[in-house]
């Protein structure tokens, strides 16, 4: 750790207990784990959609932010269980150090996929009595798409995975046709499961070709919305809304939206 990390380590965590302290903040003196957490979820999805949007300068200020967050609740943790920031900094080191046997030891891997596997073994070691799945567990609040991507990275380390995308694909293909099938059976409850399908079907592509779902979903609805206030400006020009237009003016507007998208952005910017 260099001189400049370490004092601005030291500087955030002081000015954490300064708000908590007794000439502190107080909205930050009031505040506990459990209203704290909104706080941390939403610090993290900004985090992450900075990150998507390549801008350096705000995905350094949104992971600075996150970071004071989990301080602050370190802070509160201690406060609450005398399980402070040193045993907590010390207790994520030892399980990094503990699950990298081939960075820390001399155990041998082969690449990152047999890395990452070894990790999920070790994780399911440690947990206490019955065995539990090598799925594990995961957060009630954490994202469909999310969930799912975890879900089958945690099945392909074992070995449960298609070896190319094609596999992925062709089940993608294959639950079309199920939909399809379902819409004309009318049957909702089956095209529901069908929906669900698909959609597992086209996260693990997604997974297979190296894309996070959730962020180029994100994406495609940053994209659609930026066109659909497009195409209500330009009926605005002729004193319009949207419900007083049609399909065809609409998907035309859309259309130009697109190309001037294309135009005005980067190519490595546009769909």
């Amino acid at each position: 750790m260099t001189d400049a990390e370490r004092d601005a380590f030291a500087r955030l965590l002081a000015v954490c207990r300064r708000l908590r302290g007794p000439d502190g903040c107080p909205w930050d003196k009031k505040q506990t784990l459990e209203s704290m957490t909104p706080y941390l979820t939403e610090e993290a999805a900004e985090a992450v959609e900075a990150i998507g949007n390549g801008d350096k300068d705000h995905s350094a200020e949104e992971l600075g932010d996150l970071a004071f967050l989990v301080l602050f609740c370190l802070e509160l943790t201690g406060e609450r269980w005398q399980v402070g920031i040193a045993e907590a900094l010390d207790r994520a080191a030892d399980k990094l150090i503990r699950r990298h046997p081939h960075v820390y030891g001399d155990a041998k891997v082969a690449d990152g996929d047999a890395a990452y596997r070894q990790w999920q073994e070790i994780k399911q070691a440690e947990k206490k009595g019955a065995k539990p799945s090598l799925l594990g567990e995961q957060p009630k609040g954490l994202p469909a798409l999310t969930a799912a991507f975890r879900l089958q990275e945690k099945a392909a380390a074992v070995g449960f995975d298609w070896p190319t995308p094609e596999g992925p694909l062709a089940k993608v293909r294959e639950e079309t046709e199920e939909v399809a099938q379902a819409i004309d059976g009318d049957t909702t409850p089956e095209l529901a499961r069908e929906l669900g399908d698909l959609l597992f079907a086209v996260v693990n592509l997604s997974r297979k070709l190296g894309v996070d779902p959730e962020r180029e979903l994100r994406a495609t609805l940053h994209r659609f919305r930026e066109r659909f206030v497009h195409i209500e400006q330009r009926l605005a020009e002729s004193g319009r809304s949207p419900s007083q237009s049609d399909l065809e003016e609409m998907d035309a507007l859309w259309e130009e939206a697109k190309r001037l998208t294309r135009t005005s952005a980067p190519a490595t910017k546009t769909p």
